[in-house]
């Protein structure tokens, strides 16, 4: 359910029906836009009449919502969320980002990586730690001394830092060392405990679309991590599983302007992972721009042939200047356009 309210509402009037709200039993969310006050009512709606609701003077309707995630939902919270990712870096309500680097974190060649696609324009570095594979007998990660090379990168170049987290037991360990962005990655997608356990920090969370995934199940996903009390959450499209064999996955451009209609978080594509080669990551990461994407997550590597993981959706250094010159044309163009951006 939520309550809009008059734009006369005065401060003292909206901080009142707040609490007679949460002494009801109820969480309250409450969204200030330019011509509006939106309050969301989280829970057993049922404890409140919203015919008497509506019958105070300060509020101009009662609505009710019918999905079932809603701290995500764009009715709660009609204007885009900007995130900040730390560094003076924001994503999402017009603040388009890139987020490059490496599938894992395999040594020094991090920060010659680094260096190279900050030259080119990203704004943000990715690296995996700790890596979660399908074989356990495949490259796991360096661990927490992946992330002192993953920091080390950041202040040499003051970008934020972008890795995975696989277990709740290490949530601790990345806020203390001050990790900027934990990737919650689409194997971990209905993790619930560690959802929830993220949750319950202020530290942004890239949360990857499962591999089969719904939207829906994306959404509920992101508002686990907002019943704990953290609202920076990040969705990422990263393509899904279906009968196709071609590509690694299927990436469904169509999830981009879906979840804007739906919800108010920012989203980002991820082309690396959707189609598992790297001579299609350039064009659809195009595509993703045109689609509405408030950021791309690309894999970068200096010698992709000899990448400890996924060399075979990374681009050279050199390939990723080129899309990064390609990327500014058509983000010109939509711009121009009258797009999102």
């Amino acid at each position: 359910m939520i309550a809009i309210l008059r734009n006369s509402a005065p401060d003292e009037a909206v901080d009142q029906l707040v609490s007679w709200i949460q002494s009801k039993g109820l969480q309250t969310d409450v969204s200030r836009g330019e011509n509006k006050i939106v309050i969301g009512l989280v829970g057993d709606t049922t404890k409140i009449d919203p015919f008497l609701l509506e019958s105070m003077d300060i509020v101009e309707r009662v609505q009710r919502v019918s999905e079932p995630f809603k701290k995500a939902n764009r009715k709660f919270h009609p204007a885009d969320t900007v995130v900040d990712c730390g560094h003076g870096v924001k994503l999402g309500g017009g603040h388009f980002q890139v987020i490059a680097g490496p599938c894992s974190v395999e040594g020094e060649n991090l920060l010659a990586i680094a260096r190279r696609v900050h030259a080119a324009g990203a704004t943000m570095l990715r690296g995996g730690a700790f890596k979660p594979r399908t074989s356990p007998y495949a490259y796991q990660g360096m661990g927490s001394e992946g992330l002192d090379l993953l920091i080390e990168a950041s202040r040499e170049l003051d970008m934020p830092i972008v890795t995975e987290i696989m277990d709740p037991r290490d949530v601790a360990l990345f806020v203390d060392k001050g990790i900027d962005v934990m990737q919650i990655g689409a194997r971990n997608a209905q993790n619930f405990p560690l959802l929830k356990e993220v949750g319950k920090t202020q530290v942004p969370v890239l949360l990857k679309r499962g591999m089969s995934g719904t939207i829906d199940e994306l959404l509920m996903a992101a508002e686990y991590i907002m019943s704990e009390g953290n609202p920076n959450v990040i969705l990422c499209e990263r393509g899904i599983r279906t009968f196709e064999t071609r590509t690694r996955n299927t990436f469904d451009l169509n999830a981009v302007p879906v979840l804007h209609y739906l919800s108010h978080l920012p989203v980002v594509a991820d082309p690396s992972h959707a189609t598992g080669y790297t001579r299609y990551v350039e064009p659809m990461a195009l595509a993703a721009c045109a689609a509405g994407a408030d950021g791309l997550e690309i894999e970068v590597h200096d010698m992709p042939a000899r990448a400890w993981s996924d060399g075979a959706q990374a681009l050279t250094p050199d390939q990723f200047d080129h899309l990064m010159d390609r990327i500014r044309a058509i983000r010109a163009v939509i711009a121009q356009d009258g797009g999102r951006s």
